[in-house]
């Protein structure tokens, strides 16, 4: 593969592009701090995890046909109550589990993303391909300064990845081969749903993803590119 042969970079967000799980560990602390004795004991890292866990269960729902569309912030808000009865959190008022659903409108990337970002964005055209939904995908580019070209999202075409109409949503905006598109993410699966809707891939392992000790993404190719962060992916990319 030749770098010319790319005209586009698609990048999964959530734990490749953004750290979630500090993010939503960061929103439990401030709502036990505001809280304080209804809320000591909370172990929002496991939380935060628990929540994670949720995400792809419920996006099966709605792609099974057991539930209408739902956008991940609605999917999200559901997984919420089922949460805090597990964790035995109660007596949250509407605004504060708003806050905790907005804890995923307010991620940090990671530290070498928006050098790596700026760097492709002078070569190719740059965007997150999510399942997250339009408005927590803006509010997160704003916030964390990422400099995509535009917003995709699976809420575009109502289908969540790894439905191939989601990743060929770029293709056809640009009306480029699918090809000339290269998926980049932490996540083999993600990867090989890309592969098989005919985009190039890009591996980027993302070891801290689960915290210190966590699990991790073994690469499992073939993927057309490895490389450890976007920093090294624009130098392989030649950007």
């Amino acid at each position: 593969m030749a770098p010319g042969e790319i005209k586009a970079l698609l990048f999964d967000v959530f734990g490749t592009t953004v750290d979630w799980r500090s993010g939503v560990t960061r929103a439990g602390e401030e709502l036990e701090r505001r809280k304080g004795e209804d809320l000591r004991g909370v172990d929002w890292a496991a939380f935060a995890d628990a929540w994670r866990a949720e995400y792809r269960p419920s996006m099966e729902r709605v792609m099974r046909g057991e539930i209408p569309w739902t956008n991940l912030d609605g999917l999200h808000r559901a997984s919420l109550e089922a949460l805090l009865r597990r964790f035995r959190i109660s007596e949250l008022s509407e605004e504060e589990k708003e806050f905790l659903v907005g804890a995923w409108h307010r991620l940090d990337p990671w530290p070498d993303v928006v050098e790596g970002l700026r760097r492709l964005r002078r070569r190719y055209i740059v965007a997150p391909l999510s399942n997250g939904n339009v408005a927590l995908l803006t509010d997160m580019a704003r916030r964390a300064d990422l400099p995509w070209d535009l917003i995709l999202s699976a809420e575009w075409v109502r289908r969540y990845k790894p439905d191939p109409e989601t990743y060929l949503l770029l293709p056809r905006l640009f009306s480029l081969r699918p090809g000339q598109a290269m998926m980049v993410a932490a996540h083999p699966d993600d990867l090989h749903g890309a592969r098989r809707a005919g985009l190039r891939t890009a591996f980027v392992p993302r070891p801290l993803e689960f915290g210190p000790g966590g699990p991790t993404q073994p690469a499992k190719g073939p993927f057309d590119v490895v490389a450890e962060d976007f920093v090294e992916l624009a130098e392989r990319l030649g950007a």
